[in-house]
Formats: C-alpha cells, sequence, structure tokens
C-alpha cells in the first residue's frame, strides 16, 4: 500500500536525514522480470542503480551488474537490499572479483555477462562511463583487507535497509555486522507474509526489528500458542501483550484463511495497533519422531557447538531429515544430517562433529531421549566447499529466504555434490 511506503520514508529520513538524498541509494536485489525496488515503492530519483540491472536471468549476474554500479558512486547514503544473502552474496562477488571489477570501472566497460540481450547490454553501458579515480580508490581499498570494507568505500553510508532481519536471515545480517558491515547499523522497515504486506517498522535506529500491524492492508487473525484447548483464532483488538500467534493471513484472491507459518510476539502497542517481533516459523523444524526442534533454537546450539571449535567460523548451514536421503541414508535409525560451510577450519575431527549431537541433547531433553532409546540416531555432519550456499541460493530461482531445512530432492543433491569433508 502507497501509506506503507510513505510511513517508511518518513521513519527513514527522520532517523537518518541523508537516507533520502537524491541518486544516494543503491539497490542490490534480484528482481527477476520485475524491475522495481525490493519493498516494492518506485521511488525512481532516490537510486543510483538502474532498474534494468535487477531483471537479468541469473541471480548472480544481477548481483554483480548491480554492485558495479555502487561502486561507482563514492557518496552513497544507503546500501538497499532485498535480503541480507544477496548483499552477503554481492560483498562476498566484492571479495573475490576486485581486480576485475576495478579494472570495468577504469575501462566503463562491463564484461560479457551470460544471458544478458545486446538491447540491454548496450543500454547499460552507456550509463558505464570511466570512473578511473574510482576504480584506483577500489584497489587500495580492497587491498587492505575486507575488514570493515564497506564504510571504507562509502564513508558517507549512513544505513543498511533489508527487507528482513529474522529467521535464516539473521545469519546474515549478523556476519555482515561483524565483518564487511562494520559500524553500520541496520533498518528492515516491513513486515510481509503470505505475499502481503502487514506491518511498518517506525523505529530505524533500533537494533531489533519491531512492527505496527496495519489493520488495513490485509485481513489477519492469530491462533493463540499457549492455549489449552483447540485454540480460536483472535483479532486485532483482542491481542495480549507478551503473548505469542500463530498468523493466518486473508490478503489475495484465491488465499483464504493461509496459515503463514510463522509466529508473532505481541511487544507492545502504538496508538492501539499491536506491536510484534517475529519469533520464528513453524515450517522450518526438524522432526523425525515428532520432536519438533525450532528452526531458531537448532540455530542456538549450533553457534554453542561452533564455540567449542577454536578457529571456527560459520558461513551457513542447512538441515535434512533422514527420510528425505532414502535409501541413500541405510538400514540406520531415522536421523538429522546437517551441511555446514565453515571459515578457518578445513576438517573436523569424531569427537568434534559429536559435539553438535551432544549439544542438541543438552539443549532439547526429547531429543536426548530419543537418542537414548535408539529411536534417533546420532546426527551426520558434512562440511561443504567455499560459495556452495551462493550456488544453492542460486538454484531456488526466486529471492526468497533461504529454508533452513530442505525438503526438495533437487536442493539436497546440490549441496550434497559439494561436500569436502
Amino acid at each position: 500500500p502507497p501509506q506503507g511506503s510513505l510511513l517508511y520514508l518518513d521513519a527513514l529520513g527522520a532517523a537518518f536525514p541523508r537516507a533520502l538524498a537524491r541518486r544516494g541509494t543503491a539497490v542490490l536485489h534480484w528482481s527477476p522480470g520485475c524491475p522495481r525496488a525490493p519493498a516494492g515503492w518506485p521511488l525512481p530519483t532516490l537510486y543510483c542503480t538502474p532498474a534494468a540491472a535487477a531483471v537479468l536471468p541469473s541471480r548472480a549476474a544481477a548481483l554483480r551488474l548491480q554492485l558495479l554500479f555502487a561502486l561507482r558512486q563514492r557518496a552513497l547514503h544507503v546500501l538497499e537490499a532485498g535480503l541480507a544473502a544477496e548483499l552477503h552474496d554481492a560483498l562476498l562477488t566484492l571479495r573475490t572479483e576486485w581486480p576485475r571489477l576495478a579494472q570495468e570501472l577504469e575501462l566503463g566497460r562491463l564484461s560479457p555477462q551470460p544471458g544478458l540481450p545486446e538491447e540491454l547490454r548496450e543500454q547499460l553501458q552507456a550509463l558505464l562511463s570511466p570512473a578511473v579515480a574510482r576504480a584506483a580508490e577500489l584497489r587500495d581499498q580492497c587491498a587492505h583487507g575486507f575488514e570493515g570494507i564497506v564504510l571504507r568505500l562509502w564513508p558517507r553510508l549512513e544505513v543498511v535497509v533489508v527487507r528482513t532481519m529474522h529467521g535464516t536471515e539473521r545469519l546474515y545480517c549478523d556476519s555482515l555486522r561483524q565483518a564487511d558491515c562494520r559500524g553500520l547499523p541496520f533498518y528492515c522497515p516491513f513486515y510481509q507474509a503470505a505475499g502481503a504486506l502487514l506491518g511498518v517498522n517506525l523505529w530505524p535506529a533500533e537494533p531489533v526489528p519491531r512492527f505496527v500491524l496495519c489493520p488495513d492492508w490485509a485481513f489477519c487473525e492469530f491462533l493463540p500458542c499457549l492455549a489449552s484447548k483447540e485454540p480460536r483464532t483472535v483479532l486485532l483488538d483482542e491481542l495480549w501483550e507478551g503473548r505469542e500467534y500463530g498468523l493466518v493471513v486473508t490478503a489475495q484472491p484465491g488465499e483464504y484463511r493461509c496459515r503463514t507459518g510463522e509466529v508473532l510476539k505481541v511487544t507492545g502497542f502504538h496508538k492501539q495497533c499491536p506491536v510484534v517481533e517475529p519469533v520464528r516459523r513453524e515450517s522450518q523444524t526438524l522432526s523425525v519422531r515428532g520432536e519438533s526442534i525450532p528452526e531458531e533454537q537448532f540455530c542456538q546450539s549450533l553457534c554453542r557447538t561452533l564455540s567449542l571449535w577454536p578457529g571456527a567460523r560459520l558461513i551457513d548451514y542447512v538441515c535434512v531429515e533422514s527420510s528425505l536421503l532414502g535409501d541413500s541414508s541405510g538400514p540406520c535409525a531415522p536421523h538429522y544430517e546437517v551441511f555446514m560451510e565453515l571459515q578457518g577450519l578445513r576438517d573436523l575431527s569424531e569427537v568434534q562433529r559429536y559435539k553438535l549431537d551432544q549439544c542438541l541433547q543438552e539443549d532439547f531433553p526429547i531429543y536426548k531421549s530419543f537418542r537414548f532409546k535408539g529411536s534417533i540416531g546420532p546426527l551426520r555432519l558434512h562440511l561443504v566447499g567455499p560459495r556452495s550456499f551462493t550456488r544453492l541460493r542460486e538454484a531456488l530461482g526466486s529471492p526468497v529466504p533461504m529454508p533452513r531445512v530442505l525438503r526438495e530432492q533437487q536442493l539436497l543433491q546440490l549441496i550434497q555434490g559439494a561436500v569436502i569433508s
């Protein structure tokens, strides 16, 4: 809704006065067939990124091209990404391809892009004049490493805007804050679910996003999570502060009372409208015997395990229930398989690998009980090679948050093919 765009821009401008500068925002977002800003508001004067750069058939090619145009503009005030994973992958491209990117800036010429129509290539090429001084600055900054590289390349940058910071995207946000985007605040302006815009974040400077649910944007119902009997849905005016609710949405034709799998916590009220924080996604749980380990709690156990592996830094991970493996899982009991990309460790001993299973048993008594009985087998941990998850996100085929529990054979086979240990 246009109201959402106005509320977002008003909140952004109040918190970061230079954020609405003309051509002061660069977009890093893949929108195949849909050349628009990721949050859905058409305000072209804000952006230095050509809209056509988002519609390439390849996600990797689109993000690379957008990164190139962002690098030309030193006086950026905002970096905007549809997903934190897109910003993560674009900055990974910067780490690996900065000499070639610098050459393209210096010469003002695009490298060949697979699948880029010639007419579109000429259109984009016309916008890419030589930027010799900027190319020299890019070489100098990248030669000094990549810690805090974003602020070093764009010293006027005020904020990073991303579409979502909860669920799977939290891992990428935390990684960016600690390294490439060190020193920058992150702002998530909108809450979206089931393809509908439901709420807006009016507090850009706060580190944990919370959203005002706007009553006329979609019809929302809520299922109390702690109901003692079969719960009935409640409406916006029946919500209680401090309680958690499952979200049910009716927003588009043909989607009547859709259970989104999202769980929200009511943290307060803003002018009688509920203010919520997304808590978890019910669809992203591990459960081979009905134990139901939620995505965010599994991630907490995983991060605790990492602290027991000196020098290891988590880049990315996904989980698989053994039922998806079919015959390849062998005759053993149902179990979890975890695929991880690590930095700082090339391999793990069997003792180190078992630490994750041990942490899960400590954190989830029901899992420990099933493990003790033998009805759940030991977790299997696999390490994958660099950029494996970038290719996995490319294979998803649309700009959606990465699933932490894989349910599709095609995606499973892709990550299995990247295993190195």
